[in-house]
């Protein structure tokens, strides 16, 4: 028996000094089911297992009490009723669903996970789950040569994590985000593995500080936590896609935007005068070039109070805000969780006087510098302030806003640590515990009470936030930006990869400042990066005070023309990104994707940084560096058409392509389609004709693609209103046939859809019939 058997591990070398001493679980000694919970009491700890779908499956481990199974800010979903078969012998333990099997090896207490067709999924061998004295727990598992790894939420570096050590704390980080830096803004503690095509996933949902080592040892990998539990869920895939729709059922999908936040935003820190925004708003309305969002910065406020507007500064926003949404402009305002210290100012009165703001145990409040000055922190862990503070945006939605922007809620605080003390103790609706465990949610309870106090106001329009920090299940309040990167082409470069393992995080609606946020950019990075902004799930040019400015124009006619025509390209390509934005809202797939997801058997995928893809059938390939002309591009299985010059690719192989500062290479995958609009004017946004493009295969094939549209700022279409066409596009040498299916009430501008066969001669038949449109009004 192992019985109280400790372990050491070395950091670094393998010597004595400076060893880790963990204190394993140790052996089943009974175990019995309450409900949908396995419950196993072993020699140095508890242990409780839940099936929560077929495929998904908990585990939780308390080293000192029974485990705590409904404290989880992020889950937002309880275990089903699941079948599961028990075999139970003398040294093992299996339960067994029609998806997974937990096999329980019970001396010492072992956990290896495995699919339906006996695939290992997770495996513990010489190292389990285990425990410090100081509180830390970890788990280690068995890591295989073929493993690569991948999410982690917002993270610098390469797309595959494999060889890296991960830190999950919200950490305000405005320094340079080289590779190597660690902990950022967003702490998404979920990975998926990859592994000879097949993938699964890991959630470790633990809010103190967390870690993940995929380095130390080639053996195997760990993750592990400060204090708390170690509690952990499998999905078992194995497609990359169902991993994503396994891990969003547990914490969440995006609600629909509204259609208006998905297009160009313009911001700087900061625009600082009304004068000043209405010169901006008119340059892009003379300019034609697209605008949906014009952000407001910290200077916006009066003395950098929230809820206020400088009135010598703005001295009229309300008639701002008006007259920017007759142009076809939004206004989206910053606001930070830092509430001034002033006895004269109202929101601080009535934080105090309603106990609203974070307290250390004493009772006294806790005060951090941040831009106001000395300031008090709302404790959003608290359903009543989290009300409170979502009823305070009526300030804004009665000036006509629509949107808001969260930053600072790391919480970020001027000192030496960047954040707040971690003794501060949280009310925790009813289960109070310190800021060191509840750190990393902080930014997710603020965008909850922002995003559920914006829509209440709205009265049924969509709310917009943008987020700086989130813990898993940021997605169900906000989109998020990537932070205060620099204007560097390896910033450039680095944003793919992290927009993309977002993305495998579940957050579908992110994106970086294009252009860098500090640091002077200068033309071609600001071409370069404006073309791969266009089709990066959230788009928007965003720089620093005392840096150049960054607008379209800034750089002469010759980059402006270009950058115009990338954000007009945005615009027109809306049909196809809001059909994939509803895609996410449904299945939590990723808008901007990685190859490996819709190619997990092409191992070539499974470090491609540079090129990415569009839904399933769209490959960008953007030019990274500067005074570069030619790229290598590595197009997967398939066949493909260059979208502008029409050239045919051969997939499965590496191609070098020739595009000039002008040109972004596009691949779209035949037998597929592409959905068009137009560009009309910011006044008018509305698409009122709409072109299905197939790029037809010579060769025999079917290809399945879900429209979607709604009037893009209600939520009517809880009632139906919206028009949904499940297309199977079926090619063959000398036909096109369109199956078509439609579903819902509402009737856009246009009336039909127009079907444009790009690249050959075809016949074309829709619903059997000669046609060359799709009818909506029949």
């Amino acid at each position: 028996m192992l019985g109280d058997t400790s372990f050491a591990i070395h950091p670094g070398k393998e010597k004595k000094d400076g060893a880790v001493i963990y204190r394993d679980i140790g052996d089943l000694i009974d175990f019995n089911k309450e409900g949908m919970t396995y419950n196993f009491l072993c020699s140095n700890g508890n242990v409780a297992v839940q099936f929560y779908t077929e495929s998904i499956v908990r585990v939780t481990m308390n080293p000192k009490k029974n485990p705590v199974l409904n404290q989880s800010k992020a889950v937002i979903v309880n275990p089903q009723s699941v079948a599961v078969k028990e075999e139970d012998t003398e040294r093992k333990l299996s339960l067994k669903s029609s998806e997974i099997t937990i096999h329980i090896q019970k001396s010492p207490f072992r956990i290896m996970i495995s699919d339906s067709n006996g695939r290992v999924i997770v495996s513990e061998d010489k190292h389990g789950m285990a425990y410090r004295e100081n509180g830390e727990v970890i788990a280690f598992k068995q890591m295989y040569d073929q493993d690569h790894f991948y999410g982690f939420g917002e993270k610098s570096g390469h797309l595959n994590k494999r060889g890296e050590k991960l830190e999950m704390w919200n950490t305000d980080v405005y320094a340079p985000h080289n590779p190597e830096t660690n902990a950022l803004y967003e702490s998404i503690p979920y990975f998926m593995t990859l592994r000879n095509g097949k993938a699964h996933g890991i959630f470790f949902d633990n809010t103190f500080r967390t870690f993940f080592d995929m380095k130390s040892s080639e053996e195997n990998y760990s993750f592990s936590a400060e204090g708390g539990q170690l509690d952990y869920y499998v999905m078992a895939g194995p497609h990359p896609k169902m991993v994503l729709e396994q891990y969003t059922y547990l914490t969440g999908r995006m609600p629909l935007p509204p259609k208006w936040s998905l297009g160009y935003h313009q911001s700087r820190y900061s625009y600082e005068t009304e004068a000043e925004v209405r010169e901006l708003a008119n340059n892009f309305i003379e300019k034609d070039i697209p605008i949906d969002v014009i952000h407001l910065d910290i200077h916006y406020m009066n003395g950098y109070r929230v809820f206020t507007f400088d009135k010598e500064r703005f001295p009229n926003p309300e008639k701002l805000i008006a007259d920017l949404k007759e142009m076809g402009i939004r206004v989206v305002p910053i606001v930070d969780p830092g509430v001034k210290k002033d006895s004269e100012y109202p929101i601080y009165q009535e934080g105090v006087l309603e106990d609203n703001f974070c307290k250390y145990i004493e009772g006294d409040i806790y005060y951090g510098d941040v831009w106001p000055g000395s300031s008090a922190f709302p404790d959003f862990t608290e359903e009543k302030v989290r009300k409170w503070w979502g009823d305070k945006h009526a300030f804004y939605t009665d000036l006509g806003i629509e949107g808001i922007w969260n930053d600072m809620n790391e919480p970020a605080v001027f000192n030496e640590t960047k954040t707040m003390d971690v003794d501060v103790m949280h009310r925790n609706d009813g289960n109070p515990t310190t800021h060191r465990e509840l750190h990393n949610v902080y930014g997710l309870l603020m965008g909850k009470a922002t995003y559920e106090g914006m829509k209440e106001n709205l009265n049924g329009k969509r709310p917009f936030l943008l987020t700086r920090a989130g813990y898993a299940g940021v997605q169900r309040y906000g989109s998020v930006w990537t932070g205060d990167n620099r204007s560097f082409w390896e910033h450039l470069q680095m944003s793919l990869p992290m927009v993309m393992n977002l993305g495998l995080s579940g957050v579908a609606f992110t994106g970086p400042d294009v252009g860098g946020f500090a640091h002077d950019t200068n033309a071609e990075l600001l071409t370069r990066w404006t073309q791969v902004g266009a089709f990066t799930p959230f788009f928007r040019n965003h720089s620093a005070i005392g840096f150049r400015y960054q607008e379209p124009w800034q750089f002469g006619e010759k980059y402006e023309a270009i950058m115009k025509k990338y954000i007009q390209m945005r615009y027109e390509w809306m049909p196809q990104l809001y059909s994939l934005f509803y895609q996410a809202s449904k299945q939590g797939l990723p808008v901007m994707r990685p190859l490996l997801m819709e190619y997990p058997d092409d191992v070539k995928t499974y470090n491609l940084n540079d090129q990415f893809m569009l839904g399933d059938n769209i490959i960008m390939a953007p030019i990274l560096q500067p005074s570069v002309t030619d790229r290598v591009v590595y197009l997967p299985d398939g066949e493909w058409v260059e979208y502008t010059t029409g050239q045919s690719f051969e997939g499965n192989h590496v191609h070098l392509v020739h595009a000039e500062l002008e040109d972004l290479p596009i691949f779209v995958r035949k037998g597929s389609v592409l959905m068009q609009g137009e560009w009309n004017s910011n006044q008018q946004k509305e698409t009122k004709k709409l072109t299905m493009k197939v790029f037809a295969s010579e060769k025999e094939e079917t290809y399945r693609f879900t429209f979607y549209d709604d009037n893009g700022e209600t939520f009517d279409y809880d009632n139906g209103e919206y028009v949904k066409l499940e297309l199977e596009v079926h090619s063959t040498g000398e036909t096109v046939n369109i199956q078509v299916t439609k579903e819902g009430n509402f009737l856009p501008a246009y009336h039909e859809i127009k079907i444009e066969v790009v690249g050959a001669e075809k016949s074309v038949f829709v619903n059997g019939n000669v046609s060359s449109v799709i009818n909506l009004l029949n």
